[in-house]
């Protein structure tokens, strides 16, 4: 193998709707999302995957906070993201041995639980932006800001929700671990979620902190680390447009990093939550060494690879 693809796995590939959450839901999920990236396999590529999980830390800490009125302790944040890391690598790289004994394919899948690290001085921190956790009543919300240090805020009538910072990833604490894994033919489940954030705190020794980084920052990250032949985002649709959901929508089948750059200061083309980051971790990977980036979703990926279809993104 010659190839190697950094994929970050959007949540569609984990959970299809809101009517489709369970374990054995995501399950299902994972193993059609695996048949496609075993094609990819099968077309020569190894690859590193990584993958979101806002809705599942969103699931464990909801239990969470259920057990606590019963009397149990809540698990902190850093922790919720570990414990999705584990649970969903066991299923991907179930999954993808599954498919790998179907088609015969001698072919291993390890997962990694993956710490992140981040500058305890990152902007991100002074101002927490991301909400997470169960809605809450305003007492509540300031009992917890009191006791527990939380940042919280009153959202659009519908009560009162906890905030945790967004910060950009530095550097993968287990890099030397995938990148070994890599090197001897496994295909690794790692950055889950973003990876598990730590900062050091001044002395060498690194801490769990409350935050959430983006997952496909750390992947561009990861791609940039490996110096990845190609960063694939898989996400909800087969290709980027411009004017998206208007009438003058324009699929994009291709884009330079000073285009992307353009359309991304209009302000109207990419959504902050969904595709900007898509286009802003493509970007980033690109100017630090990236050769190519493809944005499509799981069932295109084998069309996308071979130039029918996907939004490549080059320098």
């Amino acid at each position: 193998m010659t190839k190697l693809a950094v994929v970050a796995v959007g949540g569609n590939a984990l959970i299809k709707d809101d009517k489709h959450v369970t374990v054995e839901d995501q399950e299902t999920a994972l193993r059609e999302t695996s048949v496609h990236l075993v094609d990819m396999i099968e077309a020569g590529w190894n690859l590193a995957i990584g993958h979101g999980n806002g809705p599942q830390v969103g699931f464990i800490l909801r239990r969470s906070e259920i057990a606590a009125k019963e009397g149990m302790h809540e698990v902190p944040l850093d922790v919720c993201g570990a414990d999705s890391q584990g649970a969903i690598g066991y299923e991907f790289q179930q999954a993808l041995r599954n498919e790998f004994f179907k088609r015969k394919i001698n072919r291993k899948a390890t997962t990694v639980v993956t710490q992140m690290l981040v500058d305890k001085d990152d902007p991100a921190f002074k101002k927490p932006t991301k909400p997470i956790g169960s809605f809450m009543d305003e007492a509540e919300a300031k009992r917890r800001e009191k006791e527990m240090g939380w940042s919280v805020v009153e959202d659009a009538g519908r009560g009162w929700r906890r905030v945790v910072a967004s910060p950009m990833p530095k550097e993968i604490v287990e890099f030397d671990a995938v990148k070994t894994l890599l090197d001897a033919g496994q295909v690794v489940i790692t950055v889950g979620g973003g990876g598990i954030p730590v900062i050091d705190r001044g002395d060498g020794e690194l801490i769990g902190t409350a935050a959430v980084i983006d997952k496909d920052f750390a992947s561009s990250l990861l791609a940039q680390s490996l110096k990845a032949d190609m960063l694939l985002i898989a996400t909800a649709v087969e290709k980027v447009a411009i004017h998206f959901g208007k009438p003058e929508q324009k699929w994009l089948e291709k884009m330079t990093v000073a285009e992307a750059k353009a359309y991304l200061a209009e302000g109207i083309h990419f959504a902050k939550g969904s595709m900007a980051p898509k286009i802003q971790a493509a970007i980033w990977y690109l100017e630090n060494g990236g050769k190519e980036a493809l944005i499509t979703n799981p069932e295109s990926i084998g069309r996308a690879l071979k130039g029918e279809t996907g939004t490549r993104i080059v320098p």
